[in-house]
Formats: structure tokens, C-alpha cells, sequence
């Protein structure tokens, strides 16, 4: 991994919320830094409501910053126009965390994947396009009898290769994934994140991986950033945030995740009521002596 690819640098998103005099500013992201190299996966953690998918889609223009910067290969992201903003569209796709909501219903899968194609003029000829379509099918595990199928007939899993295989269809370079598998099957959890382990090999991909379960992260992610209300609590390898956390709320995520022993997770739960005790008791008020 040489030199980044993507470059964050205090980026803010305030919502107005209410009316009239009730109306107060919401700042769901809260100057957030950080760099994404060539080839790497990050993977941004945090709660529900912590900041991550506005995040993600400030960087692809889904929703526009309030203020900060987004470099994509030096290019200005939030400044792009035109032709140029179409040309960055192309580079940075996104797998959503819902495959049920973010495949048209009323399309076929040749459609929906190569909608990208024709909204960018990539493969002239609708002979081109379904060929490639059906590559894409391929790499991700379907087949080319799923081309004609609507998403209804689809299991949530296969959805979700369709969502991949469509982010996949202009060859981006950045692939951001926002929590691509919370809304799966544990099995099936387990097969889309082999794939999107396979497919940054075969197509070094960078990737963005956003996610609230530490488990998954640890097994695609090459560095991790953790994310609280709106801001970057730390950042850095999987042994430091693994191993040697610094911020009290990584500590926290890390103490909530199950383990496979049985007896140690019933010591932790243990340990972890004990102390939820003590700290009741110490800011119990003292009962008047008679």
C-alpha cells in the first residue's frame, strides 16, 4: 500500500432540526480526518447514530458537507463538476446496508447492473453490456440465469451480490461499503465478507468498511477508525485498537463483544454487573443515620 487514495480533512455536517425559534443545529459529523491508502481497507466503527454512513456519504456527494475537504487521487471531490464529478462518480461506488431498499424492485438484474454502464457510455452495444453483466454475476457468485430475475426472487444474500456486482460494474477504485451484511443471516454474513475479502485481492480494491460489529471489521480491515457522536475517537492498526486501545469508548465496544469460551464470557458479563454495582452504590446518597 503506497501513498492514499482518499483524503478526509475536517469534515462537518450540521442538520437543522425543528422550526421557527425551536430550531437547533444537529452536528452529526464532527471534524473528521482521516487518510485512505492505495490497496488498504479501513473500517469505520461506531454505534447506530454515530456519524458513519452521514460520513460516507459526504464523501460521495450523496449529501453535501457543511465544510471540510475530500481528496480522491489529489482531485477535490466537493469542488468537481461536470464531466470531471461524472469521471469521480465512476471511481467511488457504494455497496448500501439494505439489499431489500436499494434494488428497484420493478428492474431486472441485467438492468440494475448495467444501469451504471449506460448512465456512463462504458459498453456501446446492449450485447457488450450484458456480457459483462454476466462476468460480474460470475465474480460474485450468481449466474447467468439470475440476468432476467427481479430482486423479489432473490434470497437477501444473493441481493446483496447483485448491489456488489453493480458497484463493481464501472471498475471503481474505492469501494465504500456501508454495513454490508448487518441486515444478514450470520451464515450468510460470513460469505459476503470472504467475498469482498476475495474480490480486493483479485481487483485491489481500497475500501471503506463501515460497520458496528468489531467481529467482522477485524477479519476484512487492515486499520480501523471508531467513531462517537459525530467524531473519530481513534484510529489506527488492528493491534493497537485490538490490543491496546487508548479511548474509553473503544474499550467499551471491545468489552461488549461476545466471545466463543462460554466460561470467559460469563466471567466478563460477571466482572461487567459487579462494576455497573459498585458505580450505582457510589453515587447512592447516604441514608440518614436514626
Amino acid at each position: 500500500m503506497t501513498g492514499s487514495l482518499l483524503e478526509v480533512r475536517d469534515l462537518v455536517k450540521d442538520y437543522k432540526v425543528g422550526r421557527g425559534r425551536r430550531q437547533e443545529v444537529h452536528r452529526a459529523v464532527d471534524h473528521v480526518s482521516f487518510d485512505i491508502a492505495v490497496g488498504e481497507v479501513l473500517g469505520l466503527v461506531g454505534e447506530s447514530g454515530s456519524g458513519k454512513s452521514t460520513t460516507a456519504r459526504c464523501l460521495l456527494r450523496l449529501v453535501h458537507p457543511t465544510r471540510g475537504s475530500v481528496l480522491f487521487d489529489g482531485t477535490d471531490v466537493l469542488a468537481a463538476r461536470g464531466d470531471e464529478a461524472k469521471r469521480l462518480r465512476a471511481q467511488m461506488q457504494m455497496v448500501f446496508q439494505d439489499p431489500y431498499s436499494s434494488l428497484n424492485p420493478r428492474m431486472r438484474v441485467e438492468d440494475i447492473v448495467a444501469e451504471g454502464m449506460v448512465i456512463h457510455g462504458t459498453h456501446r452495444s446492449r450485447q457488450e453490456r450484458r456480457d459483462r453483466v454476466v462476468e460480474l454475476l460470475e465474480m460474485v457468485g450468481l449466474q447467468a440465469t439470475h440476468l432476467r430475475r427481479r430482486p423479489v426472487q432473490f434470497s437477501g444474500g444473493q441481493r446483496q451480490r447483485v448491489g456488489i456486482a453493480r458497484a463493481l460494474a464501472l471498475e471503481p477504485r474505492l469501494l465504500v461499503c456501508d454495513e454490508p451484511v448487518s441486515s444478514l443471516d450470520v451464515s450468510i454474513q460470513a460469505q459476503i465478507l470472504n467475498l469482498f475479502k476475495r474480490l480486493q485481492k483479485e481487483l485491489s480494491l481500497t475500501i471503506l468498511y463501515i460497520a458496528h460489529d468489531l467481529a467482522t471489521v477485524r477479519f476484512l480491515c487492515d486499520r480501523v477508525a471508531v467513531m462517537s457522536q459525530g467524531a473519530i475517537q481513534e484510529i489506527g492498526t488492528l493491534d493497537k485498537i485490538y490490543d491496546r486501545p487508548q479511548s474509553p469508548y473503544t474499550r467499551e465496544l471491545l468489552s461488549a463483544v461476545p466471545v466463543p469460551d462460554p466460561q470467559v464470557q460469563r466471567s466478563r458479563d460477571h466482572h461487567r454487573r459487579t462494576a455497573a454495582l459498585v458505580g450505582a452504590a457510589a453515587v447512592e446518597p447516604a441514608v440518614d443515620q436514626v
